[in-house]
C-alpha cells in the first residue's frame, strides 16, 4: 500500500510503541492522526509529526462509536486503522480487580472490533485500506499473573484471523503484530509484578526467552508490513514456535476454505 499521502489513525499514539508508529508513519509519508486520553504528550506527539491529535477515552463505548465517523469528517478517509491501544494486567485471575478486567477487555479487545466495524465499509467502497492489530506473544500461551491481558491479545489474534478470511476476495489488507516484551513503560509495570510473577519473569529470563525490542524498530517493521501488505510481524524470532503452533489451527481453516467465496458485506436475510 502507498502510504505518502494515506491518512493513518493510530490510536494509544501519545507515548510507548504508539508514538513510535505515529512517527515511522509520518516519516513513510503520512498524514498521521493519533488518539489517546487528553494530554500533553498527545499534543506533542501530533505536533512532531505535523498531524492532528484527537483526544478520546477508549474504554468509553460511546466515544469508541464516534471515533472513526469523527475523523472522516472532520479530517477525511481512514486509508489505514492501526489498531495499537491497549493495557497490561498483572495481577492474579483470583485477585484482580474486577473493574480492571472490564477496563482491560473494553480497551484492548472490544474498542479494535468496534474501530474496525466502523472503518472497514468505506475501505470496502473504496477499494483500499489496511487495518493493523497489535496483538502480543501473550496471545499465542497463557503466562501466570497476565491471565486477562493474555485472553484479550488471544482474542484479537483470533479476531484479525478470521477477518482476513472474510476479506480474502478483497484489496483491504491486514497486519497482526505480535512481539514480545518492547521498552516502553508498559513493560516496566510489567516487571513490578508480583513474586510469583517475578519467578515467571526470572524463568524465562534464565533461557533468554525475553529480549527486549526496541520500539522504534518495531514500528520501522509495521510500516514496512502495511506497505508491502505483510500479515504478520513477529518479535523476537527465538519465540517463533509459539507463533507458528497458534497458527497452524488457522492455516487448516484457511486450507478447509479454499475456493469458497466469501463477501464481506454478507448479512442474515
Amino acid at each position: 500500500m502507498d502510504l505518502n499521502g494515506a491518512r493513518v489513525l493510530v490510536t494509544g499514539g501519545s507515548k510507548g510503541i504508539g508514538a513510535s508508529l505515529a512517527r515511522a508513519y509520518a516519516a513513510a509519508g503520512a498524514n498521521v492522526v493519533v488518539a489517546a486520553r487528553p494530554s500533553d504528550e498527545l499534543d506533542a506527539v501530533a505536533t512532531e509529526v505535523d498531524g492532528h491529535a484527537v483526544a478520546v477515552d477508549l474504554t468509553d463505548a460511546a466515544a469508541v462509536e464516534d471515533l472513526i465517523p469523527g475523523v472522516e469528517a472532520d479530517l477525511g478517509p481512514v486509508d489505514v486503522l492501526v489498531n495499537n491501544a491497549g493495557m497490561e494486567t498483572i495481577d492474579m485471575a483470583a485477585v484482580i480487580d474486577p473493574a480492571v478486567i472490564r477496563a482491560t477487555t473494553r480497551l484492548n479487545l472490544e474498542a479494535p472490533m468496534v474501530l474496525t466495524r466502523h472503518a472497514l465499509p468505506q475501505m470496502l467502497e473504496r477499494g483500499r485500506g489496511h487495518l493493523v492489530f497489535l496483538s502480543s506473544i501473550a496471545g499465542t500461551a497463557g503466562f501466570p499473573t497476565m491471565a486477562t491481558y493474555c485472553a484479550t491479545k488471544a482474542g484479537i489474534s483470533n479476531f484479525v484471523r478470521a477477518l482476513t478470511l472474510e476479506l480474502k476476495a478483497t484489496s483491504i489488507g491486514t497486519t497482526t503484530v505480535a512481539p514480545g516484551p518492547v521498552a516502553t513503560r508498559m513493560w516496566e509495570a510489567v516487571e513490578s509484578t508480583s513474586p510469583s510473577g517475578q519467578k515467571v519473569l526470572d524463568r524465562m529470563n534464565a533461557v533468554r526467552m525475553l529480549p527486549i525490542a526496541d520500539p522504534d524498530r518495531l514500528a520501522h517493521k509495521v510500516v514496512t508490513a502495511t506497505r508491502r501488505g505483510t500479515r504478520h510481524v513477529r518479535t523476537p524470532r527465538r519465540l517463533m514456535g509459539n507463533f507458528l503452533m497458534a497458527e497452524g489451527a488457522n492455516r487448516m481453516t484457511g486450507a478447509l476454505l479454499a475456493g469458497v467465496k466469501l463477501d464481506p458485506t454478507d448479512s442474515r436475510p
